[in-house]
């Protein structure tokens, strides 16, 4: 691997986690776009996948309590479905129309979180198929969170049990899709190796990410990361 290209994938893992540790989720949003500059869309998959292991252990393990472990099941056995097919149209798809189809998937996010006011709405009949396009897009984008946020925030009483749920929904998913990119050989020993470069970088944001979530404006946060995601969003669209 090029010098460079090892420097954008530190840089993209950086900040998509240190986004993670700020605002609770949008971590692949952002650090997906910024690998893809270098790498394919495998790899920034792959790439991602590792990252979130270290990320979902830690805080699976620090909101335990808290986790809706009813949900969490609920959920996961048809992401399982949407983790298998996911799997396989990421080793046989066309990387150049998965891309674009990610920058469109991207928009879409942003104009949802935009336009979408109502705090609650009567979803939870929908479980299977949000589980399922959540896997799914975790999978082929390492991007499943805005479909399990639209589930999960519908059949959990409060915030402190939303965001600990989450994390145990997206934990699962995380390790559900080590063995899948396994088996598709899309996660291999260089990916490990190049690895340990990037974990001390992923280790400080997640660190620096805790420290500036005290100090932060998270309202202005959030209108910037999503000025920054139709940026990435048309980017990956328009190019060739």
């Amino acid at each position: 691997m090029e010098p460079t290209t090892l420097i954008v994938i530190i840089i993209g893992i950086f900040f998509g986690f240190f986004v993670q540790s700020v605002i609770g989720f949008a971590g692949a949003l952002i650090a997906m776009p910024i690998l893809l500059l270098v790498i394919g869309l495998t790899d920034a998959v792959t790439y991602v996948t590792i990252f979130y292991c270290f990320s979902s252990a830690y805080l699976v393990a620090k909101e335990w309590k808290n986790i809706d472990k009813k949900i969490v099941l609920s959920i996961i056995l048809s992401s399982l479905v949407g983790v298998a097919i996911g799997t396989w149209v990421l080793t046989f798809g066309n990387p150049k129309f998965l891309k674009k189809a990610l920058g469109v998937f991207i928009l879409l996010y942003v104009t949802y979180t935009y336009f979408d006011k109502k705090e609650k709405r009567n979803w939870s009949k929908l479980e299977f198929l949000f589980g399922f396009l959540g896997g799914f897009s975790a999978t082929l984008f390492s991007i499943g969170g805005p479909m399990y946020v639209i589930i999960v925030k519908n059949i959990t009483p409060n915030v402190k049990i939303f965001r600990a749920t989450m994390f145990g929904v997206l934990g699962v998913v995380t390790y559900m899709r080590i063995p899948a990119l396994v088996i598709g050989g899309l996660l291999n020993s260089t990916h490990l190796y190049y690895s340990l470069f990037i974990f001390p970088f992923f280790v400080f944001s997640i660190y620096l990410g805790k420290k500036m979530y005290t100090v932060l404006n998270e309202a202005t946060l959030k209108k910037g990361l999503l000025v920054l995601l139709i940026i990435s969003g048309f980017m990956l669209i328009l190019k060739p």
